[in-house]
């Protein structure tokens, strides 16, 4: 993130808002800590070697699942039976790099000077929210974690792959090619960003009001939805942040 400086601004921002919403993964650090292709390779993985979908069809079943159901775990949940949500979680990120995250004691004195609430909201699970703000030396600057636990029942996809059938991958892709064609896409169980369901229970969650929150995510789907929500919304971007 870019940094603006002075007490003027500082005094607007706690005029104007009562909270501040803060995305994680490459929002509070740079693009460039290498840990977005980490993960991206991690699901990969998992998909190959516990769920066994051919390799050659992996990385278009990605590019789909996220793009009906905002996360590839949120769509893995409901593609595959039985999908163990939590053991996912720890197979991609328990093999992630955390060390090439550093602390960032510009943005931790910028937190810890502004007079507002600071939560954040990521669709990743809890272990790895922490271990990321541990890193960058932010782990007591955030109210509250909001994250994959927070908004699903944690024995959601728990259930073992009994059979040989059980374990079909939905089809996807035919429904990407031909979304007209009377095929039905299952909805997933999985509560997460960009969806509007899960701002919703952020806001009661948190007893956040959207009009007095100004909501920081690299995502333009999830800055499109926190728009529509009512959110004041700055885009996070390795260029610069877009106050949308």
């Amino acid at each position: 993130m870019e940094y603006g400086d002075g007490d003027q601004q500082h005094n607007g921002l706690s005029q104007k808002y009562d909270c501040l919403l803060f995305d994680v993964d490459d929002t509070l650090y740079p693009l460039s800590s290498g840990l977005a292709p980490k993960v991206a390779n991690n699901i990969q993985d998992y998909m190959t070697e516990k769920l066994g979908i051919m390799e050659n069809k992996v990385q278009e079943l990605c590019l789909s699942l996220y793009k009906y159901y905002g996360t590839t775990l949120a769509g893995l949940r409901v593609c595959m039976n039985g999908i163990v949500l939590i053991e996912c979680c720890s197979f991609v990120h328990g093999r992630l790099p955390y060390d090439t995250l550093k602390p960032d004691p510009v943005l931790r004195n910028l937190l810890q000077s502004l007079p507002i609430r600071k939560v954040v909201f990521t669709n990743a699970d809890k272990a790895h929210a922490d271990k990321v703000l541990n890193r960058l030396g932010l782990e007591d600057c955030f109210e509250q974690i909001l994250c994959f636990e927070t908004l699903n029942d944690s024995t959601k996809g728990n259930d073992a792959v009994e059979d040989e059938e059980a374990a079909e991958v939905f089809d996807i892709n035919e429904y990407s090619a031909a979304p007209n064609a009377g095929i039905s896409l299952p909805k997933s169980p999985v509560v997460c960003k960009p969806f509007e369901e899960a701002f919703e229970e952020v806001f009661k969650i948190a007893s956040i009001n959207p009009n007095r929150t100004l909501f920081f995510d690299d995502s333009l789907r999830n800055i499109q939805t926190g728009k529509r929500m009512g959110l004041h919304t700055v885009r996070v971007s390795n260029d610069r942040n877009v106050l949308l």
